[in-house]
This record gives structure tokens, C-alpha cells and sequence, in this order.
């Protein structure tokens, strides 16, 4: 039978209530008092009940997460630098994944919060706006990493989509293209950060007097970008020498309907991506991209969460990281 509180008390002679105070550190206690507490503990091998533990201190050491899809490569990144933080600090992860569920997102929020997790982070695709209200009306701290959507009016951690990709294309200028189409995601673009993409890229483009051009596909997948390979293939005829991709997985695709056409990369044109992940660097030719810092966006989230928990102050405004150009083999210097 496994031992109790009153095991412990009994066996080092104290009182319930100073046992529960040297478990909990809630007050002081007699340095004699104490070494006994715990040696009573340890001779018994006593495990406080966790759950009663924290209604009592109102301290779980837990912070819920919750994932799109676990097995995404960016979602794996972000949530190592959650995990890794975490346990720096003695918390848990609780680790649910709704595979892109809006109303399991709901059902996960309020398991989280029957069980006393401290804090929520989501990390996802789409935007769940009901979502935010239940966590909003939890008053429980939490934090939004949205892939696409630009969150206003949470914690969040972010890049400067615009800067990055301003300066990705100025990269491509540098290597000598003047004709560049940006290949961008129009779901709900007033919404996302693809919309800062395509600012930054116009911007860049302006400064040297070229002329913009924008290709755009409904999602990320290779069908997306198939319904949009006549559009592609036309602006290689037309003269494009590059393509700006918003994203790895499009600037893949493209890079897929380019070959099928009897072009090659970069021999015949170059391409770039946005993220980073895996992926980019597996696929050959491997892509030229910017990296977005998903580790580290992951521990930054979860120490801001930990100031909201311990009531420190946090900055109000989105805290905003450093990207790098990955230059690799998908681009080359033209004349």
C-alpha cells in the first residue's frame, strides 16, 4: 500500500500541516523539522498527489499545447524549443494534436483547463476564432503561433515577413534578374502574412523600377500549385528568370512543374522558398530559402508564458526574431 501524508507526519513527528508545508514551501519551517520531513519522505518513498497539490497552490507546472498536425517539420521544430525550454524550468508539455479539428481545439481547451495547466500554446495552420475566445475567457495565459494568420491581440512571436522577403529578392536581384514573379497563397491574404510577403517583394522590386508580377495559388499543395502551372509556365515564356515562393512547399511544387515542362533549375531559372524546414534541404536541387528560426520562436513562446504565469513584465507588442538566407543550389548569377 503506498504511503500518506500521515505516514510521513507520523514517522518524523510532526504535524500534517508542516509536512504539507515543506512539500509545498509555502512557510517556514524549522530546519530540524524540515530534515526529518524528508528523510520520512524519502525512507516511505511518499508521492504527493499531484492534482491535490495543485488546487492547493494553484501550481500545475504544466503547459497545455495544442498542435495541427504533430508530424509537420515546422511543428516539430517550434515545439522541440517549447519542450526543451520547459524542462529548463520544471514544467511539462501536455501535447494534444487536432489534426486541423476546429471543434476538438474547443474539446482540448477545456481539458486543459480541467486540468490546471498554467498556460496554453497553440501552434496552427488555421485560424480558429472560437478558439481565442474559449482561452480568452479562460484568463488563462496563452499564445498564439499561427503559420498564416497574423494574431493581433495576443503573446505572440513572429518575423518580419515583409523585411525577409524584401531582401530575399533583393538577392535574386543581386544575381542579375530583373524579371521576378512572386508565387503567393490568396486564401484569406488580407489575413495572413502572405500579404507582408508581397509587400516586401513589390517594394524591392519598385526601388529598381521593375516590373511585379503575382502568381497565386488557394493553398500550399501540389495541386494548388498545378491548377496554377499554366500561369507558370507562360511567364517562363514571357521572360521570368526567377520565382519568389512564399513558401518551401510551393517553391517545391513549382520547382516539380518546371522539370515536367523541360525546364531546368537553376540552369533555365531560379527559385526560392520561405521557411526552411527540412524538406528544403533534402530535395534536390537543394532550395534557396529564408529560414524562419522555428526553434527558437517555440522557446521564446513558452518564456513568455512563463512571465505572464509568474505576473513579470512582458512586452506588449509581438516580439519579432531574426531570419537568415539559406543560399543554396536553386538559384544562380544570370548576365
Amino acid at each position: 500500500m503506498a504511503s500518506t501524508i500521515k505516514d510521513v507526519a507520523k514517522m518524523a513527528d510532526v504535524s500534517i500541516s508542516t509536512v504539507s508545508r515543506v512539500i509545498n514551501d509555502s512557510k517556514p519551517v524549522s530546519p530540524e523539522a524540515r530534515r526529518r520531513v524528508l528523510h520520512a519522505i524519502e525512507v516511505l518513498d511518499y508521492k504527493p498527489n499531484e492534482v491535490a497539490r495543485s488546487l492547493v497552490t494553484k501550481k500545475s507546472n504544466l503547459i497545455g499545447v495544442i498542435v495541427d498536425d504533430i508530424g509537420s517539420s515546422y511543428v516539430s521544430q517550434i515545439l522541440r524549443g517549447v519542450e526543451e525550454i520547459g524542462r529548463m524550468y520544471k514544467y511539462d508539455i501536455l501535447l494534444s494534436s487536432s489534426y486541423g479539428d476546429s471543434e476538438i481545439e474547443l474539446k482540448f481547451a477545456k481539458l486543459f483547463s480541467q486540468k490546471q495547466v498554467e498556460g496554453i500554446i497553440v501552434i496552427s495552420n488555421k485560424l480558429n476564432q472560437k478558439l481565442m475566445y474559449k482561452l480568452e475567457e479562460s484568463k488563462i495565459p496563452y499564445i498564439n503561433m499561427n503559420r498564416f494568420y497574423n494574431i493581433e491581440d495576443t503573446l505572440t512571436v513572429r518575423i518580419d515577413y515583409e523585411k525577409a522577403s524584401y531582401e530575399i529578392t533583393k538577392f535574386l536581384q543581386e544575381l542579375g534578374h530583373k524579371k521576378i514573379d512572386i508565387i503567393a497563397m490568396k486564401k484569406d491574404i488580407d489575413r495572413t502574412e502572405e500579404r507582408h510577403k508581397v509587400t516586401g517583394y513589390e517594394k524591392a522590386m519598385k526601388e529598381e523600377n521593375l516590373d511585379t508580377n503575382g502568381i497565386y495559388t488557394m493553398g500550399v499543395s501540389e495541386k494548388d500549385v498545378l491548377d496554377v502551372s499554366d500561369e507558370i509556365i507562360k511567364s517562363v515564356k514571357d521572360g521570368t528568370t526567377a520565382f519568389c515562393c512564399t513558401q518551401d512547399e510551393l517553391a517545391i511544387f513549382t520547382i516539380n512543374t518546371l522539370v515536367d515542362n523541360g525546364y531546368k533549375v537553376p540552369e533555365d531559372i531560379s527559385v526560392t522558398g520561405f521557411g526552411g524546414t527540412a524538406l528544403s534541404g533534402i530535395y534536390r536541387p537543394k532550395l534557396t530559402t529564408v529560414k524562419i528560426p522555428y526553434y527558437d520562436i517555440g522557446a521564446v513562446a513558452i518564456r513568455k508564458i512563463l512571465k505572464e504565469i509568474k505576473k513579470e513584465t512582458t512586452e506588449e507588442e509581438a516580439i519579432v526574431l531574426p531570419v537568415q538566407i539559406l543560399k543554396r543550389e536553386s538559384t544562380k548569377k544570370i548576365d
